[in-house]
């Protein structure tokens, strides 16, 4: 009897794996860290996710333990900055000023999403944490370590237990080339943007008693910023207001649903199926939805707002809910900056006007 042919693999068996991949991953690294529950234990989950949802090949544990450190050295380095915020605290605040713009610029030149947002998240740490109680910043940070050792072994052993499918010949002729890396002055630009629509929170946070309370606020905050460094349209606005809205409805449901069973396999399975549902807007075939970037970061509010209120005590329901009011308060005040800011500065015309995109470098030849 003859064998029966194999099913050819198509660019939507791709893009499902690399949905259940993203589950799987975030799933596992979610679980482990509530288990384990150090200290901001759920950022471990949210590096996992942020690398899953990239089309990225897997990495070895060599290059993970490489990325690790990457992450956490500006979270340690921005503990530098502390011994100013208190004792001359507006130079302190230049040099927060300058940080920030590098680690902007240095994602808005091209550099690893992933990397720029940890960058931002060790700074805001600074701001909620530093000028308050250096030990507890410090507790913080070997949090934020451990949290990125983790997530990236869980993003090794999701691409373990779900390897890349091969991809089909007809599909790879047709896939895009890499983009190429945007113009410093149009990098610049978006840098700018990015700090003038952060600092105002982060000074506001910086000069605030309660700061050290809003600390999942801050990173929101942080990765406001980065949301409004990749994107450099009009409908960046949009996108944050967006992102955050169905973020929080995510969050909703997941938070009715859990406190009906409040326990760790409920809120792993309410993680697993958000990744799935948000997974199959941020995956197309072999590549990314056209607005992946707002349904990852729809994810990320999720989780950022979820997971304080599940692991939290005292009044967990009112913390939610004034957490979520706060995340769409800021998602406002993101949408206007920018509108205003793009209104007074509007992105300039590319050099001989060679690319459709007057954000990208066309390649040399």
């Amino acid at each position: 009897m003859a064998k029966a042919a194999t099913s050819p693999i198509t660019a939507a068996d791709i893009g499902s794996r690399r949905i259940l991949r993203l589950a799987l991953g975030t799933t596992l690294s979610m679980g482990f860290s509530q288990l384990i529950n150090w200290p901001l234990s759920f950022m471990a989950a949210i590096i996992t996710m942020f690398i899953l949802a990239l089309p990225l090949p897997a990495p070895s544990l060599k290059s993970g333990f490489k990325f690790s450190i990457a992450l956490v050295l500006p979270a340690y380095a921005g503990m530098l900055l502390v011994p100013f915020l208190i004792h001359a605290r507006w130079a302190g605040i230049l040099m927060l000023l300058l940080a920030f713009f590098g680690s902007f610029y240095y994602t808005a030149r091209g550099g690893s999403p992933v990397i720029g947002m940890f960058m931002t998240v060790g700074l805001t740490l600074v701001v909620a944490v530093g000028s308050v109680s250096a030990e507890l910043l410090l507790v913080l940070i070997n949090g934020l370590a451990v949290g990125a050792l983790v997530g990236v072994i869980f993003v090794v052993i999701a691409h373990a237990l779900l390897p890349d499918l091969p991809t089909p010949a007809s599909a790879a002729a047709t896939k895009p080339p890499p983009p190429a890396k945007p113009y410093p002055a149009f990098a610049r630009r978006n840098a700018l943007r990015s700090l003038l629509v952060v600092m105002p929170l982060v000074i506001f946070f910086l000069f605030s008693s309660s700061s050290i309370f809003y600390i999942a606020l801050m990173i929101k905050v942080a990765s406001m910023g980065q949301q409004a460094n990749v994107q450099v349209s009009r409908a960046m606005g949009r996108d944050q207001l967006e992102s955050t809205l169905w973020g929080g409805l995510g969050a909703i449901i997941a938070y009715q649903i859990i406190i009906i069973w409040p326990v760790l396999p409920m809120f792993c399975l309410l993680i697993a199926v958000a990744c799935l549902l948000y997974g199959s807007k941020i995956f197309q075939g072999i590549g990314m939805h056209p607005r992946a970037g707002m349904w990852s970061y729809a994810l990320l509010t999720m989780i950022i707002i979820l997971t304080p209120a599940v692991t939290g005590s005292g009044d967990a329901s009112g913390a939610f809910y004034t957490r979520l009011m706060l995340f769409i308060v800021i998602a406002f005040y993101g949408t206007i900056s920018v509108a205003v800011f793009d209104a007074f500065w509007p992105q300039p015309s590319a050099p001989n006007h060679t690319d459709a995109n007057p954000n990208i470098q066309p390649e040399k030849t």
